[in-house]
């Protein structure tokens, strides 16, 4: 049953990604990496659906959203960059086949960090990060969401990749099929998410390292 919550807050995490906090609605349940839909309390908005991913846990007395604007589609995320605390939200169903099987390779490009967030948040909680590592893949440093939370929690297991700029200490390109071998340590679990285009390329190059597809984890919206 969709309900409608207030926005606690509103800031900036990147030059283009919201962190949103807002109430918690009743009776809310939801496990890290799951999204739900939600929309704008605000006339003409009701109905326009999205799939957002909670970047909060499920014991936090409120809601996270580490959400990606689009002012050129002139959509719900252009909405969102003018909205402040006091608004509302409607919440709905959530969903999501992403969850936690073990140690494993996490691979995310852009917003799709979102679902990786909070399950190593959760693992953090639990102190369980373990050899847990994340290749993640963005157009620029600057496009990087949470990058020193991220940096701080993974250290060296924690390998960035950008196909629009040179770093030094950063991979540059996109992400090959020699920067997953790399880092493949044993029997690991391979989590995908990100552009549909970015995700087929990763999974082809996971079938020629001969990772079954039983280790493959990935959202399916």
């Amino acid at each position: 049953m969709a309900q409608t919550v207030q926005i606690r807050s509103i800031e900036h995490l990147t030059h283009d990604v919201l962190k949103i906090v807002a109430e918690k609605p009743d009776l809310l349940t939801y496990q890290s990496g799951q999204a739900a839909d939600v929309s704008i309390n605000k006339p003409g908005w009701e109905t326009e659906l999205r799939a957002f991913t909670f970047t909060s846990l499920q014991e936090d007395d409120f809601i996270e959203f580490n959400i990606k604007t689009y002012p050129s589609h002139h959509g719900v995320t252009e909405q969102l960059l003018s909205m402040q605390a006091g608004d509302e939200l409607i919440i709905g169903d959530v969903f999501g086949d992403i969850h936690y099987k073990g140690e494993g390779i996490f691979i995310a490009g852009g917003a799709g960090i979102t679902p990786f967030l909070a399950i190593l948040k959760r693992l953090n909680t639990e102190n369980n990060i373990g050899g847990n590592k994340l290749i993640f893949a963005n157009k620029t440093k600057a496009d990087i969401i949470r990058e020193d939370y991220l940096g701080t929690l993974l250290g060296s297991n924690f390998i960035n990749v950008l196909s629009d700029e040179q770093v030094s200490g950063y991979e540059h390109g996109f992400i090959t099929e020699d920067i997953i071998k790399k880092q493949i340590e044993g029997h690991e679990y391979f989590y995908l998410c990100g552009p549909p285009p970015m995700m087929s390329a990763v999974e082809q190059h996971l079938v020629a390292l001969g990772i079954p597809e039983d280790r493959i984890v990935k959202e399916g919206f």
